[in-house]
């Protein structure tokens, strides 16, 4: 991806709405979301561990998360790629991934602070492994800077270690910073209040703020994480359940089959 489509990307996150990232687990997915009109798709590391069974968050998934994020560059939409905790502990191993990505024409990554174990990672590892990356690909890649103080059981729910996190994370060089499972519209204003020019991302929670919410509290960027891959499986199970009982087929917003294949276009190499 070019040096005009990280400026785009980045732009995207200064704009007068937020940024709504939706989150696909796979080519078919990325390519609808971009058919449907999105020009910035991101990948869901559940919904990708999952669709390859393996487990979410513990660096399992390194090979299928960059065969992945080749084929979806192909798209013409701005691919950001979700690569948990960078898949590594070592600063120089998560930003070789880095900067392979960047190469595969990726314009973002989204790398988190939280472990396997429920715990965060040190605050000073963390900041030296975005310190890395910052290096190899700054300017090229739109570093997404995660802190789950709010998203893992027993990590903290403190609003003075997110905030300490997310300002050593800036000051590392994340383009932008991300705080999954906070939900308090005072809280989430207070930090963009004190992250001035750069863009905080939250996660869409449907029994949390609105997108209006969202955007009045200074929020740039709203991710659907794996909401999507959770809500295709429901759909799945739903309709063939109706097939089992004999109910008339719900037919609407169901791709053709035509429709279906042509999203493997431009896949393949």
């Amino acid at each position: 991806m070019t040096k005009h489509a990280y400026d785009e990307f980045r732009a995207l996150h200064h704009t007068d709405t937020p940024l709504l990232l939706p989150n696909a687990w796979d080519h078919a997915s990325a390519a609808a979301l971009a058919a449907a009109g999105f020009r910035a798709v991101g990948t869901t590391s559940l919904g990708v561990a999952a669709a390859a069974g393996l487990p979410d968050g513990t660096g399992a998934t390194r090979a299928e998360t960059v065969r992945l994020a080749r084929g979806l560059t192909r798209l013409d939409a701005l691919i950001s790629v979700d690569v948990e905790g960078g898949f590594s502990d070592d600063p120089g191993e998560a930003a070789a991934l880095a900067a392979e990505l960047a190469e595969a024409g990726a314009v973002g990554i989204n790398i988190e602070d939280g472990r396997a174990d429920g715990t965060l990672r040190d605050a000073g590892h963390q900041v030296e492994i975005l310190a890395a990356v910052r290096e190899a690909v700054g300017g090229r890649l739109f570093v997404n800077a995660r802190t789950d103080t709010y998203w893992l059981r027993g990590a903290g729910k403190t609003a003075s270690e997110t905030g300490a996190r997310l300002e050593a994370y800036r000051a590392a060089g994340a383009d932008g910073v991300f705080v999954p499972g906070l939900r308090d519209v005072r809280l989430i204003a207070e930090l963009t209040s004190a992250l001035g020019d750069t863009p905080l991302n939250i996660l869409h929670a449907p029994d949390g703020p609105s997108m209006p919410e969202l955007a009045e509290a200074g929020v740039r960027r709203v991710s659907c994480g794996s909401l999507l891959f959770r809500a295709a499986l429901g759909a799945a199970v739903t309709a063939v359940r109706a097939v089992a009982d004999g109910a008339p087929p719900v037919a609407e917003g169901i791709p053709s089959y035509a429709e279906t294949q042509a999203l493997a276009d431009g896949f393949a190499p």
